[in-house]
């Protein structure tokens, strides 16, 4: 009687603990996917889509600089007359926040309202040094081209590589220059860059203007 009763017992008991298990796993699950794994059904993030590189600079493009999204996009018109996103580069901006007050701040400055900066020389820095006072010397650091902007009244302050500092691109880690990647300096150069070239660099914090939304929103088509 009793060995009956034991059994009976122990088919009772059976289902919840096979219950509790599941329950275990799946709180494992959950943890796994809450400490970074990211899930499987997350939708890729939007992609601009651009037109064909130019062979050689057109002449009529120009640049906006964002502080706020830390990147430099390329506009020019085309056929048609129409104003179109051509290129965007993520960059590296000025260590500190602001508008440049002064040599050594570590800031980038920023472009009065309605008066861009304009790009003065083309100038080959493929063997240009600087010393960080990081410890690693005097080393390469501006890749292959400097783009010397007027931005008065301050002076050496220009778009250019990142050699051995590719990592602080996107990022805030520059003495006042607009840093891009290696490889987008030399695209730069070779497909949109003139002497005269219109570079507008936005205020901290400033959002797109009206008209960068709507281009960038049908670049995304």
């Amino acid at each position: 009687m009793l060995n009956k009763l034991f059994t009976i017992l122990t088919l009772l008991l059976m289902p919840v603990v096979s219950t509790a298990c599941s329950s275990d796993s799946n709180k494992t699950q959950k943890t796994t996917t809450a400490t970074g794994q990211k899930p499987s059904n997350t939708p890729a993030k939007p992609q601009l889509h651009f037109p064909p590189l130019p062979d050689k600079p057109t002449g009529t493009a120009w640049i906006v600089v964002s502080k706020r999204d830390l990147t430099l996009s390329v506009y020019d018109r085309n056929a048609a007359g129409d104003t179109v996103l051509v290129a965007q580069y993520p960059c590296c901006m000025g260590k500190n926040k602001g508008n440049k007050q002064r040599r050594g701040d570590m800031r980038t400055p920023e472009s009065p309202a309605g008066k861009p900066f304009k790009i003065v020389s083309i100038e080959d820095a493929s063997t240009w040094k600087h010393d960080f006072k990081d410890g690693r010397g005097n080393i390469l650091s501006y890749g292959h081209w400097f783009l010397r902007l007027a931005t008065p009244p301050h002076k050496s302050i220009g778009i250019h590589g990142s050699t051995n500092n590719e990592n602080s691109v996107p990022g805030r880690a520059s003495e006042g220059c607009i840093r891009l990647r290696d490889n987008d300096i030399i695209t730069l150069k070779e497909h949109f860059a003139y002497v005269g070239m219109r570079v507008t660099v936005q205020p901290e914090g400033q959002a797109p203007y009206s008209w960068e939304d709507r281009i960038r929103q049908a670049a995304l088509k």
